[in-house]
């Protein structure tokens, strides 16, 4: 399945943050009450991201009355494991001793960070 998962744009991936936070179906109505006046979308943006997501795969949808059920087709682990994978591998040459080491010299990874990720990797190698 990873094969066939694209990178999503911010919007619809915002978007697929709302799908995968709520018990599938969504409706445009949730997404519009979870995310809409934060963005300032109109109903109308919404669908048209909906029709995006499912074109792409990440969404079907079913009509019930007037309104559009959405179930997600991708997991968040998946898109996830995608996302970081793909990062990994373009800007840190799949090197994850690079990755640590920018975050650690950005500043972004304290040493109690460290410590855990120590404690980790040796759990992971035994």
């Amino acid at each position: 399945m990873l094969g066939t998962i694209k990178k999503l744009p911010d919007a619809e991936f915002d978007i697929m943050k709302v799908i995968w936070a709520n018990k599938a179906p969504v409706t445009t109505n949730i997404i519009m009450q979870q995310l809409g006046s934060e963005r300032s979308w109109k109903a109308q943006t919404v669908v048209s991201l909906m029709l995006r997501l499912a074109k792409r795969g990440f969404v079907r949808s079913e009509k019930n009355g007037k309104e559009n059920l959405y179930f997600p087709l991708i997991e968040k682990n998946d898109y996830l494991n995608f996302e970081t994978s793909d990062f990994i591998e373009r800007f840190h040459g799949n090197s994850f001793t690079s990755l640590v080491a920018r975050l650690y010299d950005g500043n972004k990874i304290k040493d109690i960070d460290l410590d855990q990720l120590t404690t980790w990797l040796k759990e992971k190698k035994e």
